[in-house]
Order: structure tokens, then C-alpha cells, then sequence
């Protein structure tokens, strides 16, 4: 069956399983069965193991809410849906239990700095326009932001040891209404929001990816990091941030642990 092409216009999809596994159902298992699986997980994550996609990322799930998790990275949603399918087949019938999906798209933010606004930067800097540092300094931002702009939307995620990953909204309750703030005001709120953000850099790395009209929130929040300290530390900082603190809405958090087929087997006792 010839499945329909449905590229977007830039940027990849992403999806975001959890799982728990039925340890009866596991225990029920032909010997061998389990090594099988394990084995058709590895072929398959080797498979796709690209730098950005496609690619098929594992982990434990830490804290109960799941054992199993993955990310996913496909350019076309008909191939996403085939990883997805592909992935699950790897178990034996009746041994996975879904907790929770998401599906989202990488995106570019509208509140990234344009050509007026670097030049305005550059301006309150004292450069010259027109003047060798001035070209030098408007050809190192345009080019900042064009790598920016390419990692947001097709992200090479590092294979760093923890995963948190929680969907997020911004409000719309009475006076504490995102959308109904004209832009140049959200604007200079998101630019606080980044400000913070990048202090972390070194020590967290983020994937915001868009679910407007695709899933139940409007964004998922995949944060990477080398410790769960980094990650604490982040989440309760921004959210002394307006943006957060007057205008976000959280769903549950799911902390994991990056692990390939073989070591998860041994840390799920499978």
C-alpha cells in the first residue's frame, strides 16, 4: 500500500512515547522471546540513528509514570506513523501498555530577533553602519541566526544522560490571556523568558516543538541534560519568569533515563 505523502513546509515531526511494560504478559513469554525483541528494538534504533532524522531515540522512564520511552524523528508523517508501528512491533503482542503520546512539529519561534532588530542592536552598540565592524558584527548575527533557525527545525539532539519532557499551553483565563497581548508585548516577555534560558547553556539543551491543532497542548517541552540538578534548577527559575508565572500552563512531567535496548533490558530485569 503506497501510504500519501505529507511533508511539511519546513521542520520534522516529532512523537513522544511512554509505556509500561505487562510483566505478566512478559513472564508468559516462550523462552528466547525476550532476547527476540531485545534484538529487533537494537536492529531497528540502529536503524535510525541519524543526527537528525530519521531517528529513534530510548530510554527508561524514571519515578513510575512509565518504564519505556522514545522520541521519534521523522520528516514525513506517514514514515513517523511507520517508526511508531515499527517500534511497537518490536514487543511481543500484549506485553506494552501506552501511557502517554505526543505528537508535535519543530518550528521557529516568532519572536526571534530579525534584520531591523539587529541592526537596532548594533546601533545602540555604537557601530556604524556601513563601517568594517559594523559588517562584520550584521554578517556574524545573520549568520548566528540562520544556525539557530536550522537547528530549531531540524535538531541534532545530544545523547546526554537525562530526559524531561512535560507539554506546556500559554493561558487564557480572564486578564492572564496570551492571545489577547498585542505582539510587541509578547515579544519583549518571550525575550526575558530566552534571557534565562541561555544561562543554562552548557547544562541544558532544549527542543520546543509545536502542537497547535495536533495534539491535546499547544507545545512540548524536551529538556536535556547531563544531571536532574540542571533540569530543577531551570524549571524553577522560569518559573519566576512572567511568561511562565502569569501565562503557563504545565502538563505531567516524565524524567528518563538515556539508555540503548541491551542496557534497558538489564535495567528493566526483562
Amino acid at each position: 500500500m503506497t501510504t500519501p505523502a505529507a511533508k511539511l513546509d519546513q521542520g520534522i515531526h516529532v512523537m513522544h512515547l511512554f509505556y509500561r511494560v505487562d510483566r505478566v504478559a512478559w513472564a508468559g513469554l516462550a523462552a528466547g522471546e525476550s532476547a527476540r525483541a531485545q534484538q529487533r528494538l537494537e536492529t531497528l534504533t540502529t536503524q535510525n540513528a541519524n543526527p537528525s532524522h530519521p531517528r529513534i531515540m530510548s530510554y527508561a522512564n524514571i519515578g513510575g509514570k512509565a518504564d519505556l520511552a522514545f522520541i521519534l524523528f521523522a520528516a514525513e508523517l506517514g514514515e513517523i506513523g511507520r517508526l511508531h508501528r515499527a517500534l511497537e512491533a518490536c514487543f511481543p503482542p500484549g506485553t506494552l501498555q501506552r501511557v502517554y503520546t505526543y505528537l508535535s512539529v519543530t518550528e521557529l519561534s516568532e519572536y526571534m530577533p530579525t534584520e531591523e532588530d539587529n541592526k537596532a542592536r548594533l546601533l545602540a552598540e555604537k557601530l556604524e553602519p556601513g563601517t568594517e565592524p559594523y559588517e562584520k558584527r550584521i554578517a556574524e548575527l545573520a549568520a548566528s541566526k540562520k544556525e539557530y533557525e536550522h537547528y530549531r527545525l531540524y535538531p541534532e539532539m545530544p545523547d546526554w544522560e537525562v530526559m524531561s519532557f512535560y507539554p506546556m499551553n500559554k493561558r487564557r483565563q480572564g486578564a492572564d490571556n496570551w492571545y489577547v497581548l498585542d505582539f510587541a508585548t509578547r515579544k519583549k516577555l518571550m525575550g526575558g523568558h530566552a534571557r534565562v534560558g541561555r544561562k543554562y547553556g552548557g547544562r541544558v539543551t532544549q527542543l520546543i516543538s509545536g502542537s497547535t491543532g495536533i495534539d491535546d497542548w499547544e507545545w512540548g517541552v524536551t529538556l536535556m541534560a547531563h544531571q536532574v540538578d540542571a533540569l530543577k534548577e531551570i524549571v524553577y527559575e522560569m518559573r519566576f519568569d512572567e511568561v511562565s508565572a502569569r501565562y503557563g500552563d504545565f502538563g505531567e512531567f516524565y524524567i528518563n533515563l538515556r539508555l540503548g535496548p541491551a542496557a534497558l533490558w538489564d535495567h528493566l530485569l526483562l
